[in-house]
């Protein structure tokens, strides 16, 4: 991701005293623990630099679980519950937006399919109460249509706002994910198009992904 532009307090877009750049390499892991129980693993490696930090260094790590509550043939509940540590780079002033020095989350997610299948809607929402920093609401939000039976197109929205004032930011993006047998490769766009005291960045996403 990368910004010469920022949204101010007042949300409107200001020149950044230097060119901001933003990279993470990052893993995310499910696994079922029962039909109903899942276990879930993230962290990331993060490098960055504007005109005050240059920072290489491991950024948070998060582990938890989450339940789902309910489902049928077309639609689930579930609840989340995790924790995160902030990563080196807290101490940097140059964590991944939002992360404290140890976090906690509940995010409780609605699922439903659509098109007799072919597609998807996702909706999540999401408190996290935040170490060192104001506690923060997020919401985010995914559509997804499946185009024949290897291609699929992903519309996404990630949004959050933080306590007292605080920061807030909509980040929107688009990807094409290609299924090779048990590997997905997926591809998009990431931009911030709104938000208080956040850079306006954009920037290519790249993941890779395997079913076990």
């Amino acid at each position: 991701m990368a910004a010469d532009s920022g949204f101010d307090p007042e949300g409107r877009l200001t020149d950044l005293p230097g060119e901001r750049r933003d990279r993470s390499f990052g893993v995310f892991a499910e696994y079922g623990l029962s039909d109903r129980l899942t276990l879930q693993l993230k962290g990331d490696w993060q490098q960055g630099e504007d005109a005050f930090v240059d920072y290489d260094g491991r950024g948070p790590l998060e582990i938890g679980l989450t339940w789902q509550v309910w489902r049928d043939d077309t639609t689930a509940i579930s609840l989340y519950g995790g924790y995160a540590d902030g990563g080196e780079g807290r101490n940097a002033g140059y964590a991944a937006p939002g992360i404290g020095d140890h976090d906690w989350e509940a995010r409780l997610s609605v699922g439903r399919s659509v098109a007799n299948g072919r597609g998807f809607v996702d909706l999540q929402a999401a408190r996290r109460m935040r170490d060192g920093l104001p506690d923060e609401a997020r919401v985010d939000a995914t559509v997804g249509v499946h185009l024949g039976d290897n291609w699929m197109v992903l519309g996404q929205m990630f949004g959050g706002v933080a306590d007292d004032s605080g920061p807030r930011w909509l980040n929107v993006e688009t990807s094409l994910v290609r299924r090779l047998g048990p590997w997905s490769v997926q591809a998009g766009w990431r931009q911030t198009v709104t938000g208080r005291e956040t850079p306006a960045a954009g920037g290519v996403v790249l993941a890779l992904w395997r079913r076990f």
